[in-house]
Protein backbone atom coordinates (compact mmCIF):
# COMPACT_ATOMS: atom_id res chain seq x y z
CA UNK A 1 0.00 0.00 0.00
CA UNK A 2 1.22 3.47 -0.86
CA UNK A 3 1.39 5.32 2.50
CA UNK A 4 1.73 8.72 0.83
CA UNK A 5 -2.00 8.72 0.14
CA UNK A 6 -3.25 7.43 3.49
CA UNK A 7 -5.61 9.79 5.28
CA UNK A 8 -5.02 10.62 8.90
CA UNK A 9 -7.91 9.53 11.08
CA UNK A 10 -8.70 11.84 13.95
CA UNK A 11 -10.39 10.78 17.15
CA UNK A 12 -13.28 12.87 18.38
CA UNK A 13 -13.94 12.43 22.10
CA UNK A 14 -17.59 12.70 23.26
CA UNK A 15 -17.89 10.45 26.34
CA UNK A 16 -21.28 11.80 27.44
CA UNK A 17 -22.86 10.26 24.31
CA UNK A 18 -22.24 6.65 25.41
CA UNK A 19 -25.28 6.48 27.69
CA UNK A 20 -27.48 7.76 24.88
CA UNK A 21 -26.05 5.40 22.26
CA UNK A 22 -26.48 2.43 24.60
CA UNK A 23 -29.94 3.54 25.70
CA UNK A 24 -29.00 4.03 29.32
CA UNK A 25 -27.71 6.70 31.66
CA UNK A 26 -24.89 4.68 33.24
CA UNK A 27 -22.77 6.81 35.52
CA UNK A 28 -24.99 9.87 35.14
CA UNK A 29 -24.60 11.99 38.30
CA UNK A 30 -27.93 13.70 37.59
CA UNK A 31 -29.77 10.38 38.05
CA UNK A 32 -28.50 10.28 41.64
CA UNK A 33 -29.97 13.66 42.62
CA UNK A 34 -33.09 13.30 44.79
CA UNK A 35 -34.89 16.54 45.68
CA UNK A 36 -35.95 16.75 49.32
CA UNK A 37 -39.27 18.29 48.27
CA UNK A 38 -40.86 17.76 44.88
CA UNK A 39 -43.17 20.36 43.33
CA UNK A 40 -46.89 19.58 43.42
CA UNK A 41 -47.84 17.33 40.51
CA UNK A 42 -44.22 16.45 39.71
CA UNK A 43 -43.33 13.20 38.00
CA UNK A 44 -40.35 11.82 39.94
CA UNK A 45 -39.13 10.00 36.81
CA UNK A 46 -39.02 13.29 34.84
CA UNK A 47 -35.56 14.88 34.59
CA UNK A 48 -37.11 18.35 34.16
CA UNK A 49 -39.19 17.91 37.33
CA UNK A 50 -36.00 16.80 39.11
CA UNK A 51 -34.15 19.90 37.85
CA UNK A 52 -37.04 22.19 38.86
CA UNK A 53 -37.22 20.77 42.40
CA UNK A 54 -33.56 20.15 43.21
CA UNK A 55 -31.50 22.27 45.54
CA UNK A 56 -29.31 24.71 43.53
CA UNK A 57 -26.22 22.93 44.87
CA UNK A 58 -27.05 20.22 42.28
CA UNK A 59 -27.44 22.61 39.33
CA UNK A 60 -24.10 21.67 37.75
CA UNK A 61 -24.82 17.91 37.88
CA UNK A 62 -28.31 18.50 36.47
CA UNK A 63 -27.14 20.97 33.83
CA UNK A 64 -29.41 23.72 35.19
CA UNK A 65 -28.20 27.10 33.94
CA UNK A 66 -31.17 29.08 35.24
CA UNK A 67 -34.20 28.62 37.45
CA UNK A 68 -36.80 31.41 37.75
CA UNK A 69 -40.19 31.61 39.46
CA UNK A 70 -41.77 30.14 36.29
CA UNK A 71 -39.07 28.27 34.38
CA UNK A 72 -36.05 26.02 34.43
CA UNK A 73 -33.38 26.13 31.71
CA UNK A 74 -31.14 23.09 31.35
CA UNK A 75 -28.39 21.93 29.03
CA UNK A 76 -29.57 19.08 26.84
CA UNK A 77 -27.46 16.06 27.83
CA UNK A 78 -27.82 14.59 24.32
CA UNK A 79 -27.43 17.77 22.23
CA UNK A 80 -27.94 18.30 18.52
CA UNK A 81 -25.24 20.98 18.63
CA UNK A 82 -23.02 22.65 21.16
CA UNK A 83 -25.11 24.85 23.50
CA UNK A 84 -28.42 22.99 22.99
CA UNK A 85 -30.75 24.10 25.81
CA UNK A 86 -34.20 23.10 27.03
CA UNK A 87 -36.54 25.79 28.39
CA UNK A 88 -39.40 24.36 30.45
CA UNK A 89 -42.02 25.43 32.96
CA UNK A 90 -41.21 24.41 36.52
CA UNK A 91 -44.38 22.36 36.71
CA UNK A 92 -45.04 19.11 34.86
CA UNK A 93 -47.42 20.34 32.14
CA UNK A 94 -47.98 18.50 28.83
CA UNK A 95 -49.56 21.22 26.67
CA UNK A 96 -49.51 24.93 25.96
CA UNK A 97 -53.16 25.13 27.05
CA UNK A 98 -52.07 23.98 30.53
CA UNK A 99 -50.14 27.25 31.01
CA UNK A 100 -51.59 30.65 31.80
CA UNK A 101 -50.59 33.78 29.89
CA UNK A 102 -48.06 34.90 32.51
CA UNK A 103 -46.21 31.56 32.33
CA UNK A 104 -46.24 31.56 28.52
CA UNK A 105 -44.77 35.07 28.46
CA UNK A 106 -42.13 34.17 31.07
CA UNK A 107 -41.05 31.12 29.05
CA UNK A 108 -40.81 33.17 25.86
CA UNK A 109 -38.71 35.75 27.72
CA UNK A 110 -36.31 32.96 28.75
CA UNK A 111 -35.96 31.99 25.07
CA UNK A 112 -35.10 35.58 24.14
CA UNK A 113 -32.66 35.90 27.02
CA UNK A 114 -30.80 32.65 26.35
CA UNK A 115 -30.52 33.30 22.62
CA UNK A 116 -28.88 36.60 23.57
CA UNK A 117 -26.53 34.90 26.03
CA UNK A 118 -25.42 32.39 23.40
CA UNK A 119 -24.97 35.12 20.78
CA UNK A 120 -22.65 36.98 23.17
CA UNK A 121 -20.77 34.09 24.76
CA UNK A 122 -20.68 31.50 21.98
CA UNK A 123 -21.02 33.79 18.95
CA UNK A 124 -24.09 31.84 17.80
CA UNK A 125 -25.24 33.17 14.43
CA UNK A 126 -28.76 31.75 14.46
CA UNK A 127 -31.06 29.36 16.31
CA UNK A 128 -33.51 26.58 15.78
CA UNK A 129 -36.20 26.98 18.45
CA UNK A 130 -38.78 24.23 18.56
CA UNK A 131 -41.54 22.69 20.60
CA UNK A 132 -42.81 19.13 20.06
CA UNK A 133 -46.27 18.66 21.55
CA UNK A 134 -47.12 15.02 22.22
CA UNK A 135 -45.31 11.75 21.51
CA UNK A 136 -46.63 11.54 17.93
CA UNK A 137 -45.08 14.96 17.24
CA UNK A 138 -41.67 13.76 18.42
CA UNK A 139 -41.71 14.84 22.07
CA UNK A 140 -39.15 12.68 23.86
CA UNK A 141 -40.68 13.76 27.16
CA UNK A 142 -44.34 14.29 26.27
CA UNK A 143 -45.53 14.98 29.82
CA UNK A 144 -43.31 18.02 30.47
CA UNK A 145 -43.57 20.76 27.87
CA UNK A 146 -40.20 22.19 26.82
CA UNK A 147 -38.68 24.27 24.04
CA UNK A 148 -35.49 23.15 22.34
CA UNK A 149 -33.03 25.99 21.69
CA UNK A 150 -30.30 24.89 19.28
CA UNK A 151 -27.61 27.44 18.43
CA UNK A 152 -26.32 27.44 14.86
CA UNK A 153 -23.28 28.74 13.01
CA UNK A 154 -22.51 29.21 9.32
CA UNK A 155 -21.10 25.93 8.02
CA UNK A 156 -21.94 23.93 11.16
CA UNK A 157 -23.35 21.05 9.12
CA UNK A 158 -20.75 18.58 7.92
CA UNK A 159 -20.52 15.05 6.58
CA UNK A 160 -20.49 13.33 10.00
CA UNK A 161 -24.28 13.10 10.52
CA UNK A 162 -24.89 11.98 6.93
CA UNK A 163 -22.11 9.42 6.60
CA UNK A 164 -21.36 8.26 10.10
CA UNK A 165 -24.59 9.00 11.97
CA UNK A 166 -22.53 11.07 14.44
CA UNK A 167 -22.74 14.67 15.61
CA UNK A 168 -19.49 16.25 16.67
CA UNK A 169 -19.65 18.64 19.62
CA UNK A 170 -16.53 20.64 20.38
CA UNK A 171 -17.18 21.37 24.06
CA UNK A 172 -17.75 19.23 27.15
CA UNK A 173 -21.15 19.73 28.78
CA UNK A 174 -19.50 20.73 32.06
CA UNK A 175 -17.43 23.42 30.31
CA UNK A 176 -20.60 24.67 28.60
CA UNK A 177 -22.36 24.88 31.98
CA UNK A 178 -19.46 27.00 33.32
CA UNK A 179 -19.55 29.30 30.31
CA UNK A 180 -23.31 29.83 30.37
CA UNK A 181 -23.73 30.24 34.11
CA UNK A 182 -20.99 32.88 34.11
CA UNK A 183 -22.94 34.93 31.52
CA UNK A 184 -25.37 37.68 32.35
CA UNK A 185 -29.05 36.77 31.91
CA UNK A 186 -30.39 39.74 30.04
CA UNK A 187 -32.13 39.93 26.68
Amino acid sequence: MDHRHQRQIETLWAPWRLGYVQGRDHGDPAAEVRPTRWRDGADEACFLCRAAAADPVHDRALGVVERTAEAVVVINRFPYSNGHLLVAPLDHRPTLAALDDAHLLALQQRLVSWCGVMERTMQAQGFNVGLNLGAVAGAGLPGHLHWQVVPRWAGDVNFMPALAGVRVLPQALDALWEQLTAAEHRP
